[in-house]
């Protein structure tokens, strides 16, 4: 957590957020006292007038993720894009980044990348989207849940074949952990293993195998 950050959160009318509790331990640390008001994908639609009604009130809001930055694979992009449209300021107050941080310390090439986020979680469609990704060149960044991270390698293998992957779980935590070898390595080091908490998996683009 930043100085700024921390500043911001103090100084802000709401504090928008997913988890409101979690919210509340987070700040409760800093002893920051916040009104806060949840913000998650199941009630993004009802909750986002009521904040861009705050915001056009002369309210200042902060919103924040459980685990990463704010509209990167969460929906505070819902709740950006309304203020934007309706021309209020909009403000990033920039803090640690796991997709940055496992890409740059993978050691794949990452003067490009492609960010995919969160894969679809229906087999049919996940595996759509890997087949359409096979013939892409540069390193890919994957956010994935622990547990499943077993199961997007084996997809990997069988429909790309072996690729060079590094895994990377709980980053800036206490218990981070980052795999690297090929798809077989990494499957066998995790075969007897339960994994737990968010990972962020970087496998090798394509690079004219094909």
């Amino acid at each position: 957590m930043t100085s700024r950050g921390l500043n911001v959160l103090a100084g802000c009318d709401v504090v928008a957020c997913e988890d409101t509790r979690r919210a509340g331990l987070l700040l409760q640390h800093y002893g920051i006292s916040a009104r806060f008001l949840s913000y998650h994908e199941y009630n993004k639609l009802r909750r986002t007038p009521e904040l861009v009604e705050m915001l056009r009130q002369g309210k200042s809001v902060a919103l924040i993720s459980d685990a990463g930055t704010p509209g990167i694979s969460d929906p505070g992009f819902y709740l950006i894009r309304a203020a934007v449209e309706r021309g209020f300021r909009v403000v990033p107050v920039p803090g640690a980044s796991a997709v940055l941080a496992a890409l740059v310390v993978s050691g794949l090439p990452c003067d490009r990348f492609a960010f995919e986020g969160f894969l679809p979680k229906r087999d049919g469609r996940r595996r759509r989207r890997l087949a359409e990704l096979r013939q892409e060149p540069r390193t890919m960044v994957f956010c994935e849940s622990a547990r499943r991270v077993r199961r997007l390698l084996a997809e990997l293998q069988e429909l790309w074949g072996e690729r060079q992957v590094v895994v990377c779980r709980e980053l800036t935590k206490k218990f981070e952990e980052i795999l690297r070898g090929n798809l077989t390595s990494i499957q066998q080091q995790l075969e007897q293993r339960e994994l737990k908490g968010e990972a962020v998996v970087v496998v090798a683009g394509n690079a004219g195998r094909d």
